[in-house]
Formats: structure tokens, sequence, C-alpha cells
């Protein structure tokens, strides 16, 4: 059964740092491009950033470029999203997704491709 979980998330103060990981299991995660979204109460849920099945292709939403940074190790079936300089305005609940259509190169942050979420976890940035 395909799945994911996220876990990682936490309190943290403005400035501060998280990773969050993703744990996927029941397919072959290099079948399916990578993406992390987020969403606060009342809000659609937003792309932050996705990686291709080849790995060669990296997204990043503009308010996120230069302090986040998404990796993936097919082999240990998990996604890494290492977020550095974190602001109040990132305080969301986090998702990972998986998308299978697009090319090998490519990558979306679009949620209307993405068919499978984990079930999230909170992130807090707060003094």
């Amino acid at each position: 059964q395909l799945q994911l979980v996220e876990s990682g998330g936490g309190l943290v103060q403005p400035g501060g740092s998280l990773r969050l990981s993703c744990a996927a299991s029941g397919f072959t995660l290099e079948d399916y491009v990578i993406g992390w979204f987020r969403q606060v109460p009342g809000k659609e849920r937003e792309g932050v950033t996705c990686i291709s099945k080849s790995g060669t292709t990296l997204k990043y939403a503009n308010s996120v470029k230069g302090r986040f940074t998404i990796s993936r190790d097919n082999a240990k079936k998990m996604v890494y999203l290492q977020m550095n300089s974190l602001k109040p305005e990132d305080t969301a609940v986090y998702y990972c997704g998986l998308e299978a259509r697009s090319d090998r190169g490519l990558c979306f942050l679009s949620t209307a491709l993405y068919n499978y979420w984990g079930q999230g976890t909170q992130v807090t940035v707060s003094s």
C-alpha cells in the first residue's frame, strides 16, 4: 500500500532551522516526482519545492529560494526538506506529495498534478 509519512516539524524561533523528512513505502520512489507543499487554515495548499524523478531538476517557490533545500534518497525511500532562516510566515502544515505523469527531468508546483499526500507535519515559527 502506497504511503507517505512526514516528520520533523515543530516549534522553532525565527532564524532557526528544521529538517523535514518524508518516508515513502509501498512503491518505487524513483518513479515519482516529489513535492513539498504547505497550507495554513483558510488558505489553499501552496507549492514550496519539488524534485524531478531524475533528481536533476529542483524548483522552489520565490518565498523560500535560498533558504530551503529539497533532496531525495531513492535507496532509502526518503525525501528531505532542509529549512533554514525560518520566518514566521513559514508557519504551516507541510505535506509531501507524489506526482507520476511528468517526464523524468521535470517537476511542477501545481497541486492539481499530485495524486498522493502524506498526513502533514506542523511547522511553527515563533519567538
